[in-house]
């Protein structure tokens, strides 16, 4: 099958693709505390999961403005995939925002 079809290249399992999916559907509808436990939960399992902590830097990013964390989050997407550029893109963008002491 091709078209809308995405590949998996984290090997996700299928678990983690249901959970990411709760995760990101828990943002849109505006349950931010639910869409965070997700990811925190998922992030514990596997501490260098790029879909997890991407997520975590638009959650913390986009709807807490937490953009020090979101930083953090974007930068170990980086150390993991250097060439990751939505990443380091977002980072940057965060960047902007943050203030630093």
């Amino acid at each position: 099958m091709s078209g809308g079809r995405w590949e998996n290249i984290y090997n996700l399992t299928n678990e983690q693709i249901t959970l990411l999916d709760d995760a990101e559907t828990k943002m849109e509808m505006h349950d931010l505390t639910g869409a965070e436990k997700i990811l925190l939960a998922m992030l514990d399992d596997d501490g260098g999961c790029i879909p997890v902590l991407s997520n975590l830097g638009n959650l913390y990013g986009k709807y807490f403005s937490e953009f020090e964390k979101a930083i953090e989050y974007y930068s170990k997407v980086l150390e993991i995939e250097p060439d990751n550029a939505w990443a380091r893109d977002e980072r940057r963008r965060y960047q902007r925002y943050a203030s630093y002491d």
